[in-house]
């Protein structure tokens, strides 16, 4: 496996690898890596001649600064699992890299509604920085495939609105990849390793209060259900910034379903210090 630390010499490399016409399959990471990632590089290699796979932990979509200081960072455990995949090249950048001179682009993306809803009205900036980065290593890579996990539902419609925006949606192919759960249903995730043993096994009832929605959910009415499912949480130790079923497509509101409606529940709550999400397609 190909390590490259500088943006120049891996877009050098991948620019040559095309000229080939060789494919180019892109895994982007902040590392901490669990096999929902890795699941994500082995799809990638299947449909890719060359698969290239990034590890940055971004701080401009942090908008707690101890969350990023926090956030977990296995940099040698990561690349060994990485040479245990067919996974071709690591991309391993530093800050300055990414964000030369220290200069943060202070081009604002257009994401619409998709920025007020859910992690957006909880998080303020954060997916202005995941556009930023995820902009910047697209410019460096320019893969023919891009692979991303359904755990971060909302995240995904907003690298989709991002390749659109830059103009580059005719160039990558996004693959929305699903989500990887631990035996007892909760999703893989490197948050899960700040977890101390009596909090993961607390954790699972966010994987179970979407189970009960799932379940229970009919046509009618549906506050009456997430208010059990929010109970669960509670009744768990949870904290809930949102529970709530949206259109899939779009994320508005669903109060009520008629039955054909296309909807996802997207859940994000905090067990003490740390925070998880999870989501579920329920039709």
């Amino acid at each position: 496996m190909l390590i490259f630390r500088k943006a120049k010499e891996l877009s050098y490399w991948a620019d040559i690898q095309r000229k080939k016409g060789t494919k180019l399959g892109f895994v982007p990471t902040m590392g901490a890596l669990h096999p929902g990632h890795i699941s994500l590089i082995n799809t990638s290699v299947q449909a890719n001649n060359i698969t290239i796979a990034s590890i940055f932990v971004n701080p401009t979509q942090f908008n707690d600064p101890k969350d990023y200081e926090k956030y977990p960072k296995t940099i040698e455990n990561d690349i060994k699992m990485l040479e245990m995949t067919q996974c071709d090249v690591l991309f391993l950048p530093d800050v300055p890299e990414i964000y030369p001179n220290k200069a943060v682009s202070e081009f604002h993306y257009d994401l619409g509604f998709l920025e007020k809803r859910l992690e957006g009205e909880f998080r303020p900036g954060h997916y202005q920085g995941v556009c930023m980065v995820v902009h910047r290593l697209l410019d460096i890579v320019n893969p023919d495939n891009l692979y991303l996990g359904q755990k971060d539902y909302q995240q995904c419609m907003v690298i989709k609105k991002l390749v659109e925006l830059i103009g580059k949606d005719a160039i990558i192919t996004i693959h929305i990849c699903s989500t990887l759960r631990e035996p007892d249903g909760l999703a893989m995730s490197s948050r899960n390793m700040r977890l101390n043993k009596e909090e993961r096994k607390k954790a699972v009832s966010i994987y179970n209060s979407l189970s009960y929605i799932n379940a229970n959910f009919r046509t009618g009415d549906i506050p009456g259900i997430i208010t059990r499912a929010k109970k669960m949480l509670t009744g768990a130790g949870f904290n809930i910034d949102y529970l709530e079923v949206t259109d899939a497509t779009d994320l508005s509101p669903v109060q009520s379903w008629d039955g054909n409606q296309k909807i996802t529940v997207l859940v994000a709550a905090f067990l003490n210090d740390v925070r998880l999400i999870d989501n579920m397609i329920l039709n």
